[in-house]
């Protein structure tokens, strides 16, 4: 089987590497300090067999089949030399990423491999720009945790080959993940910008003390989210009433009157963020304790809901 580099074994790297294992793919993650991949094996070890037991690990390998696909190195050469795909995953910093792709592309010795990102919000024109190998870098977006939500961006330079971008959205699909496509760069790509727009307007409706945010919470959980978590809102849209043409005809006058009231992206000063943290932190402390143990449950929920998608029929 083909070898997959992951370079970076934090908590994406190590995601990372469990999806292509899952494929079978060989796996070497590249990590500057080796306590740092000790760790990372370790960890990738647990989640395994965690995934096993809880019926959600993916692939036909069992746990111990597929953590024994995943090796490390402290040499970037060895890692990028003959892969298949070359996945970063380094911290969320523009020139700590512009130096890693420049010595990616310095190892790399195929034109068929693909050198691929994990950023969430640099735009490619920015991060690749100068390279050599420009037409084979792109970037494939995960959503957090990516084993639970298979939503991947796929995010192309303007002088990423059309091969490339096939080649990314295949390999996302064989390994399990759900890709979307952008034909054309923008910043914050789709999921952010998505993100964004319902967390100014969630912010709005409680710095204005419409509601508190558990309220705005439960419009999401009780309400939006359910619906979202099996269609999205152009389906959404296309049910509630007879197709989109007949809905866009009843509420279109609507909705351009309630968001011509939305206004200005909000400040986030200092003042809303303090006041809307201590309303939040009544729920949900913002202790490290507390913090990991309403994330574990979150996940468990995750996955439960994931299981449930798997028994749906198309």
């Amino acid at each position: 089987m083909a070898k997959v580099g992951i370079v970076g074994s934090g908590l994406i790297g190590k995601s990372w590497a469990m999806l292509f294992a899952s494929a079978g793919y060989q796996v070497l993650i590249y990590d500057v300090d080796e306590d740092q991949l000790s760790r990372a094996i370790e960890s990738i070890g647990t989640q395994l067999d965690e995934f096993e037991k809880s019926g959600l690990l993916r692939g036909k390998l069992s746990a111990k089949e597929q953590l024994k696909l995943i090796k490390t190195s402290r040499n970037l050469g060895d890692v990028v030399v003959n892969s298949k795909h070359v996945q970063e995953c380094v911290y969320e910093d523009l020139s700590l990423k512009q130096k890693v792709f420049k010595e990616i592309c310095k190892y790399c010795n195929s034109d068929e491999t693909v050198l691929c990102s994990s950023t969430s919000c640099i735009m490619p024109s920015k991060l690749f720009v100068g390279l050599e190998r420009v037409s084979q870098c792109i970037i494939a977006h995960p959503c957090n945790p990516p084993s639970l939500c298979p939503l991947t961006e796929i995010v192309p330079h303007p002088e990423t080959s059309q091969a490339v971008r096939q080649r990314t959205r295949d390999l996302m699909e064989e390994i399990g993940q759900v890709p979307v496509l952008l034909n054309k760069e923008i910043d914050g790509f789709a999921l952010n910008r998505i993100q964004y727009s319902v967390i100014n307007e969630c912010w709005r409706l409680v710095q204005a003390w419409y509601m508190t945010t558990e309220d705005v919470d439960k419009v999401m959980t009780a309400g939006m989210g359910m619906r979202y978590a099996f269609i999205g809102p152009f389906e959404t849209c296309h049910l509630n009433a007879e197709g989109t043409v007949q809905y866009m005809d009843k509420y279109a006058e609507g909705i351009k009157r309630v968001s011509s009231t939305f206004g200005p992206t909000p400040e986030y000063d200092k003042d809303s963020v303090a006041k809307i943290n201590q309303e939040i932190c009544q729920k949900v402390p913002d202790t490290r304790e507390q913090l990991e143990q309403r994330r574990k449950w979150r996940d468990n929920g995750l996955a439960e809901l994931a299981k449930l998608k798997k028994q749906l029929p198309e």
